[in-house]
């Protein structure tokens, strides 16, 4: 096979830049992923068996590549996104936290483990998969799971902001709500 990694380059960068900046709307950012797409395609170009699909291998790595940097974004907050006029930003990070904790204590055990694993200690699934002796594929099911409930307990007890693509940008708890009071 002919094909190198300088001419896939050379043939896709710029619709590929164009399309994970449509995706991410930060620069600098999709800039990093298409840095990673093309590691990964030089890296695995010995992989690719037929030249005539590769424009079609490349833009499904550049999807894996942007769907992993929002599942590894998900939880995560900038302390100056957060922006509540009746809380200053420290009370009002530490009141998150509180949350948090609480909610996550409440998971079933399997969730706990599950997303305190992956979330809060950055462990990968796959390496979670094999010490619980699960499917990579139950492992995945546990942790979204496992965040499906504490949106559900974060969306009962608290009323929170959040931008397009699901990140929370401010909350402020309800008056009904004991476990935040805790």
């Amino acid at each position: 096979m002919s094909l190198s990694s300088e001419k896939i380059w050379l043939d896709h960068n710029k619709e590929l830049r164009s399309f994970i900046l449509s995706k991410i709307k930060d620069k600098d950012v999709s800039n990093d992923i298409l840095q990673d797409v093309f590691v990964k395609v030089h890296t695995n170009i010995g992989t690719l068996k037929d030249e005539e699909v590769v424009k079609q291998w490349v833009y499904q790595i550049t999807r894996n590549m942007i769907n992993d940097h929002f599942r590894k974004n998900k939880f995560m907050l900038d302390a100056n996104e957060i922006d509540l006029p009746e809380i200053k930003s420290e009370s009002n990070n530490m009141q998150f936290e509180k949350c948090l904790g609480s909610f996550v204590k409440e998971l079933p055990v399997i969730y706990k483990e599950a997303i305190t694993q992956i979330e809060l200690r950055n462990r990968s699934q796959l390496d979670l998969s094999k010490e619980l002796k699960l499917s990579y594929s139950a492992t995945k099911s546990r942790v979204q799971r496992a965040r499906e409930l504490l949106k559900k307990k974060f969306l009962e007890c608290c009323n929170v902001s959040t931008d397009k693509y699901g990140n929370v940008i401010s909350f402020l708890e309800k008056n009904t709500c004991s476990t935040c009071s805790i």
